[in-house]
């Protein structure tokens, strides 16, 4: 009797530090699923070097300041564009609309598009793309400015949520072509939400 009890004992201890070892950091459900999409050998666009020792992207501390209702015009005569990449890469794009709401007292706009090719896939067809520039870049946040994905609204308004900004692959792995952000969609502030710059080994 004495054995199975030690034997339970022993499973549920490696049940639960299997659990605890898997477990993937995040404050919330968007840092948890980046998380573990980047623990993801076959999804990561980590280098191999770094996912050995990856145990969770950095990011900024969640915060509502940076959670905004913005109010959005759409722009349907918007010519389609090739956007330019870190490569020779030049997917083609349309402004979908733009975005103005205020924030830290100021009003910004911002510039919101639609992948010509992606838009074509059911899975896609209501995604849009927000690319952006602002005051942390090259600093506390990636030199090359970050992406927030968006889905068609509704009404005229859309809600854009910084602290689920996120980083290009480009900032991980210079194997990638990665759009960069349209020079109108910089904001002049600091965007203190979202994903941090990553620490390369």
């Amino acid at each position: 009797m004495k054995k199975w009890c030690l034997l339970i004992s022993l499973l549920i201890l490696n049940i639960s530090c299997s659990q605890e070892k898997n477990q993937v950091k995040g404050e919330t459900e968007f840092q948890r699923e980046l998380n573990a999409e980047y623990k993801d050998a076959s999804k990561s666009p980590l280098k191999e070097k770094d996912l050995k020792t990856f145990e969770g992207l950095d990011f900024f501390p969640v915060d509502d300041t940076y959670k905004v209702t913005a109010t959005f015009k759409r722009t349907p005569d918007s010519p389609v564009f090739k956007m330019p990449t870190s490569t020779d890469r030049k997917p083609e794009y349309r402004r979908y609309g733009i975005a103005t709401f205020t924030l830290n007292g100021k009003q910004f706009s911002l510039e919101i598009y639609q992948n010509q090719s992606l838009m074509k896939e059911e899975e896609y067809k209501n995604y849009l793309f927000l690319p952006f520039t602002d005051e942390t870049n090259g600093f506390s946040s990636y030199g090359g400015g970050r992406y927030i994905d968006l889905e068609i609204p509704q009404g005229d308004t859309i809600e854009i949520d910084f602290n689920k900004a996120y980083n290009p692959y480009c900032a991980y792995n210079d194997r990638y072509s990665c759009p960069i952000p349209p020079r109108v969609n910089f904001l002049q502030t600091e965007i203190n939400a979202g994903v941090k710059a990553f620490d390369k080994h």
